[in-house]
């Protein structure tokens, strides 16, 4: 028996993902463990979003090679399908496998232990990014929520982005898969199912299906009581799907939805599909028809060609936008990414400034939405006791909320007053 543990960065892609890998493993051959100290084999499963997401990898591999000198490390994941090579160069690291192969990792690593076809330092070469196929993924958080992929990949190519080349074209699962593993994870006593994918609203395109299709259908699950969307491009963010979820009592009334920038001028320069107007104008027609509605925004900070005039202007456009907190990421150069070798670079102590102001902003917005909900009763669903006894739980619109109770809340939705 192989005693195996995971270590997941990144997205909650990646922890769907890490999920069905834990399942395919032939339980008769692998036992995964908690502790690292207890495991043969680390499974590190990476991310490549920024220079720091990358750093957070490097240092794990060292911590754990630490704690345990005689195991044996896999990365797995869109660093390690990126940029292999920078990875095989750690001691401890017997293979690294990029985002198709590590579907297989079970027997990988089989062949890795039988010397048959890995050999320390071999590196299992993926498929081009562009036959990627698409691989189902569920997970499930304490048992209250389901994380669901949905689609994988991206055609957009924005200039920043290297997630096209790690994640590989845009793909989707069919709504009957969808509707079937939500449907199990209903049964198995989730409350929530969260939908997500890397560009989400894309979902169903190259089915001749659609994303309004797929909630339509999700809200006749008999038994779901949340549907949970995660990020989608405001341009995907249809009208018809802000329609359905305004009358829909399953359709959680929070938005997460991808700025990125405050000005024309750098989403032109990002090839953005929308500009300042049309995001504004997508906030106002969310807020009409769900006027309690959360809506969180990423943006980006110090992208070349970002001076302190852009700045200020993005930072006018957010103070005086309908949003209600923000997903704040410095920029850092992938190779990949057209961007990477745009002029006018930015230093990092200037990039650190502005995600400081801005992180001061967020958490103003933040609070100025929870406050107009004090004293309301939402309902709540409750996942777990925190250390001072209380349970916490999230609103519909994504309010964290503490609550006093002797009873075992685990996995109930209840009304409650916030404070």
């Amino acid at each position: 028996m192989v005693n195996i543990s995971f270590q997941t960065f990144g997205c909650k892609l990646n922890f769907s993902e890490t999920s069905s890998i834990i399942s395919s493993l032939n339980t008769k051959k692998f036992n995964v463990v908690e502790d690292v100290k207890d495991a043969d084999f680390h499974i590190i499963h990476s991310c490549t979003v920024t220079d720091h997401a990358e750093k957070k990898c490097r240092q794990a591999i060292r911590h754990i090679a630490k704690t345990n000198p005689q195991i044996k490390i896999v990365i797995i994941g869109c660093y390690s399908q990126l940029r292999p090579s920078e990875l095989e160069l750690f001691d401890n690291v017997a293979f690294v496998c990029g985002n198709e192969s590590k579907f297989n990792l079970g027997n990988l690593i089989e062949q890795y232990i039988d010397n048959k076809t890995l050999t320390a330092k071999s590196k299992i070469q993926p498929d081009d990014y562009k036959d990627f196929a698409y691989h189902s993924s569920v997970s499930h958080e304490l048992r209250t929520r389901t994380f669901l992929k949905i689609q994988d990949g991206c055609d957009y190519f924005c200039t920043y982005c290297a997630v096209p080349y790690a994640r590989g074209r845009s793909r989707s699962d069919s709504i009957n898969d969808v509707i079937n593993l939500a449907t199990k994870a209903v049964d198995g006593g989730s409350k929530e199912v969260v939908i997500t994918g890397v560009n989400l609203g894309d979902f169903g395109r190259k089915n001749g299906e659609s994303f309004y299709d797929l909630l339509s259908q999700m809200i006749d699950i008999k038994g779901l009581e949340r549907i949970r969307i995660s990020s989608i491009e405001p341009n995907l963010l249809s009208n018809e799907i802000i329609k359905l979820a305004a009358v829909s009592t399953k359709i959680m009334p929070h938005f997460h939805i991808p700025l990125q920038a405050g000005t024309d001028k750098i989403l032109k320069l990002m090839k953005r599909r929308y500009d300042t107007s049309f995001f504004t104008d997508k906030l106002d027609e969310i807020l009409e028809y769900i006027p309690d509605a959360c809506i969180a925004v990423d943006l980006i900070t110090g992208f070349p060609g970002e001076d302190n005039h852009d700045f200020e202007d993005t930072l006018k456009f957010i103070e005086s936008s309908k949003i209600s907190y923000l997903h704040i990421f410095s920029y850092s150069d992938r190779k990949e990414a057209a961007a990477s070798k745009f002029p006018d670079k930015n230093a990092d102590a200037e990039i650190i400034r502005r995600s400081k102001i801005l992180h001061d902003l967020s958490k103003n917005k933040h609070i100025i939405f929870n406050s107009r909900f004090s004293g309301q009763t939402r309902k709540v669903l409750f996942e777990q006791q925190n250390s001072d006894g209380k349970w916490t739980g999230w609103t519909d619109n994504y309010i964290h909320v503490e609550y006093n109770s002797t009873d075992d809340l685990h996995n109930r939705i209840l009304a409650v007053k916030l404070p």
